[in-house]
């Protein structure tokens, strides 16, 4: 099956989805061509699967090159994702500033991926001096755009005022919105209103979500959190919490 190109910038990114998933070795091939062929959407594509060794074997390091070749043909989420190789060292070293340098054209391209990752720099100082004014400006950005994590830290921010009014049900239509968008940090700050107003089955729920989904800093975090809830049921809760944190250590 060829990798369907309606032009040599765009691709049928529908028709790519579907050969990954039922022959991930012939998509790699499909897409590796149309790669060589300056097909931006594709080398986008490449970077990705090589770093996630997806049909393809596993390489960082030549994820990163093909990342910072469709980031100069003008793709936003290349150099996004550039970022995010130069923040976590994926396929070579740690570089702060160019990562931020990166996340800044992904977020001005308007790419809510790349605001929400440019507010993070600023928010805490890396690569850049500390602007919490300039970090709340582009997670509110990104989450009116959609983006669930920035919708629950727009919600931290409006719940306690930070550079702010202070708007709690504000906060709590924000945690509400991220919950229902997928995030597992937004569903466990929704469950937090939810118990606080004598919710307690409906905060129970998406706990639930939030434990299924949670990633180990997540986890650590959350479950001495609920230890400390006034509800027996959700106490109780830690204990999963804490299970499903081992599992995931173990399992590295």
């Amino acid at each position: 099956m060829a990798f369907a190109m309606r032009n040599r910038q765009e691709v049928d990114s529908e028709q790519f989805a579907q050969m990954l998933e039922h022959s991930p070795a012939k998509a790699a091939q499909a897409i590796l061509a149309a790669a060589g062929q300056e097909v931006v959407e594709a080398q986008l594509l490449l970077g990705q699967i090589l770093l996630d060794g997806r049909g393809i074997e596993q390489d960082s390091g030549l994820a990163r090159r093909w990342f910072a070749i469709a980031a100069a043909h003008g793709s936003a989420m290349a150099d996004n994702m550039l970022g995010r190789c130069l923040e976590h060292g994926w396929g070579g070293e740690v570089d702060l500033a160019r990562a931020a340098r990166h996340y800044d054209r992904a977020a001005r391209a308007g790419l809510d991926w790349g605001m929400y990752n440019r507010a993070n720099m600023l928010a805490t100082g890396r690569g850049v001096a500390q602007d919490d004014v300039a970090a709340l400006a582009w997670y509110r950005q990104a989450a009116e755009l959609g983006h669930a994590k920035s919708m629950n830290l727009l919600g931290r921010f409006l719940e306690e005022g930070l550079h702010c009014p202070l708007d709690v049900s504000g906060a709590q239509r924000w945690y509400q919105r991220s919950a229902e968008a997928g995030d597992f940090r937004g569903q466990f700050s929704h469950a937090g209103v939810l118990a606080a107003q004598g919710q307690t089955q409906e905060a129970l729920a998406w706990l639930q979500r939030a434990l299924v989904a949670g990633n180990e800093n997540f986890l650590r975090v959350a479950g001495p959190a609920l230890e400390q809830a006034e509800q027996p049921e959700i106490r109780s809760l830690a204990i999963s919490y804490r299970e499903r944190l081992a599992q995931l250590e173990a399992g590295r």
